[in-house]
């Protein structure tokens, strides 16, 4: 193992920044009673940090520190890590100040990025990372981490994939903090390219509304979003000609409210919607009363069989119980856990692919009120 102190521990030492937020809390509680694991949860107020690793019931007493996005190095040299996991968002504009300070202390660094630019720009820290022995990967998420493991399992059936076709719909997105809400709102009303006939088109966020059926749920409304996956899956996948990415909001008004923000911000009339990230959060909350607390994935893979045949399948994923916001959080923790348990990931730094295979992403569903269904 490489980084940090683990050639002298039996423990790996995994610093969470952001480790006291939502989605922080989660991934540390996940990985707590992992007898290999010392956590140290860190972030802008050590004070949150001593709290959240007081309350943490873990297997090896958890620390605390402070750390800022903006630095300096030392001070995350300071918590001494093997891992440096950065759970705080939004990733849109973020420079890879923690991942460079991860290098230099020669620590690995995972994220949970779907920022199209954040985390297809990763490789430009690919030397310094080989480096320094160490793995740098970007996107440990939903997308591209989970989208992939559906498109390389479909391949074992398919000689080739032609057409990509998937989507998101959140429950209520005022439960969310106003970093996740800001990295939707960024694409919100913008233009971005996404394939379609063979080549790149500008699309704009949010809009070509579609309803999608999603099996015990219903119907539910969709516009274009943008993520990695669109730069990055090309290459993984020749002869893709078709590659679509929709997000929605489960509570209509909300979603519909967020097309006419994009039609105005489109026109010009509003600025970019994430700078108002914390306003609209709290205005979201006057419709949770509307929600369900359930979220749904759709994908549809479309190709061709191994004797040349056309061939499609298709996935959804239902989240109940507001669970849907945890999913995105599986490939960090099985890295971190996987790492611990002694596995070796080649130094460099890269997308998160094809590290989380579909039938780890199935296992971890079972801790989460999740139904999976495939035809």
């Amino acid at each position: 193992m490489s980084g940090g102190t683990a050639a002298s521990s039996d423990r790996l030492r995994v610093a969470i920044i952001g480790g006291y937020g939502n989605f922080g809390t989660h991934v540390a509680r996940s990985l707590a009673g992992d007898p290999a694991i010392r956590l140290i949860l860190a972030g802008r107020s050590l004070g949150k940090a001593r709290a959240a690793a007081a309350a943490l019931d873990a297997a090896n007493p958890a620390e605390a520190g402070a750390y800022d996005l903006a630095g300096p190095p030392e001070a995350l040299a300071a918590l001494r890590p093997d891992l440096v996991i950065n759970m705080v968002g939004p990733y849109n504009g973020q420079s890879y100040a923690v991942a460079e300070a991860a290098i230099a202390c020669g620590a690995h660094y995972c994220d949970i990025a779907d920022a199209r630019d954040f985390v297809t720009g990763i490789g430009a820290l690919d030397e310094r990372a080989k480096a320094a022995g160490v793995a740098v990967i970007a996107g440990a998420s939903s997308i591209p981490a989970l989208t992939a493991a559906y498109a390389d399992a479909a391949l074992e059936d398919m000689r080739v994939i032609r057409s990509l076709d998937y989507g998101i719909s959140g429950a209520e997105q005022s439960n969310a903090g106003a970093g996740t809400v800001a990295a939707v709102l960024s694409f919100v009303g913008q233009r971005f390219k996404q394939r379609i006939g063979g080549r790149m088109v500008a699309v704009t966020g949010w809009g070509d509304q579609r309803r999608v059926a999603i099996p015990g749920i219903g119907a539910r409304w969709f516009g274009r979003a943008n993520a990695p996956d669109l730069d990055l899956f090309a290459a993984r996948y020749p002869g893709l000609e078709e590659h679509s990415f929709w997000a929605g909001h489960a509570i209509l008004p909300m979603h519909f409210g967020t097309a006419l923000m994009g039609w105005l911000t489109r026109l010009r009339l509003l600025p970019r919607l994430d700078r108002f990230a914390p306003q609209l959060v709290r205005i979201a909350s006057l419709f949770n009363w509307l929600g369900t607390g359930t979220s749904g994935f759709f994908m549809t893979i479309a190709g061709e069989g191994a004797d040349g045949a056309p061939l499609t399948c298709r996935h959804w994923i239902v989240a109940r119980s507001g669970h849907g916001p945890y999913i995105p959080c599986i490939p960090v923790i099985h890295i971190a856990k996987a790492m611990a348990a002694g596995r070796r990931f080649d130094p460099g730094a890269r997308p998160c692919l094809g590290m989380v295979s579909l039938a780890e992403f199935r296992a971890a569903f079972a801790d989460f009120d999740v139904t999976e269904t495939s035809a």
